[in-house]
């Protein structure tokens, strides 16, 4: 078997039939999709697996306003006050669900 790869980008367009069986799956339940066919991970894969290995955000550049001292605070930990405030931001964002 040839082995095929794409990027995002690159991806050929779904077929009428493809978009129908996406279709049908989007409007199943979770408990009628039939998985027996996919393999198990082993304990020792899952050992393995480094959570958002592979998933890097998007970043933006933006344009904001704080306050002094919130600044200042931000920066007194040394370089990477940016990627700091971003984790303070993304946390805030995920207890807030």
């Amino acid at each position: 078997m040839k082995k095929v790869e794409h990027a995002r980008d690159t991806l050929p367009p779904l077929t009428e039939a493809q978009r129908g069986s996406l279709k049908l799956l989007a409007e199943m339940r979770d408990d009628e999709i039939k998985a027996d066919d996919i393999l198990e991970l082993t304990k020792g894969q899952l050992a393995e697996m480094k959570t958002g290995a592979f998933y890097r955000p998007v970043k933006k550049q933006i344009t904001t306003r704080l306050d002094a001292d919130v600044l200042a605070w931000l920066k007194s930990g040394g370089k990477g006050y940016q990627s700091r405030m971003n984790a303070i931001l993304r946390q805030a964002t995920q207890n807030a669900k």
